[in-house]
């Protein structure tokens, strides 16, 4: 790992230990906002059929994901993404920082420290979750989906990968990608000529 001059990271799943901030997002979900379960379930759906790539590639995957979500549940696309934005980028801050991965976090901030360069890749927006589980100073450079940066396609499309690499002025060969899904960061990371590791 130390070989390595960047390290590209994953987001959700990655950072924290997802078991237990599902159970603690899906009790927060039942006692105060029941009523848009439908909605996220339905978002979540769109973002894996966007993933398996059978309806293209959209300059911006994260407003397509909105914009199908708004019309499957006959809603406004701005009230998606307010629903969305409280409860996939406000909320879980707090359960993020609770459950995150701690050895990894110390390993990532010894790195840093070190020399490292760093990055966060996301097929969410991540700046704000960043922000509120207090991880942003962990990471040089942010490439997520609906920011500024964003990649055109979901992973395990590279583009991420590869635009967080030119970003840090790193080569894709010099780079370690950390994720938690063989199928999408793992992908990604190959075709992207880079390394992976899988945190589980």
């Amino acid at each position: 790992m130390r070989s390595h001059q960047a390290w590209l990271v994953d987001l959700d799943g990655t950072l924290y230990h997802p078991g237990p901030l599902k159970v603690a997002m899906a009790t927060e979900l039942l006692l105060f906002g029941v009523h848009h379960a439908p909605l996220m379930r339905r978002f979540r759906h769109e973002h894996e059929r966007l993933r398996e790539g059978g309806t293209g590639s959209y300059p911006n995957p994260y407003a397509a994901q909105v914009g199908r979500t708004a019309e499957a549940c006959g809603k406004s696309t701005e009230a998606v993404e307010r629903i969305v934005r409280e409860w996939m980028q406000e909320r879980p801050g707090k359960w993020i920082y609770r459950f995150r991965r701690t050895g990894l976090l110390r390993q990532i901030a010894a790195y840093r420290a070190a020399g490292g360069k760093t990055a966060v890749v996301s097929d969410y927006p991540a700046r704000r979750k960043l922000e509120t589980s207090k991880l942003s100073e962990l990471f040089d450079v942010v490439v997520a989906c609906g920011e500024d940066h964003g990649p055109p396609a979901l992973k395990p499309d590279p583009t991420g990968y590869l635009r967080a690499a030119e970003l840090l002025g790193v080569r894709p060969e010099h780079c370690l990608v950390i994720g938690d899904r063989a199928d999408a960061d793992g992908k990604a990371a190959r075709a992207a000529g880079m390394t992976f590791l899988r945190v589980r």
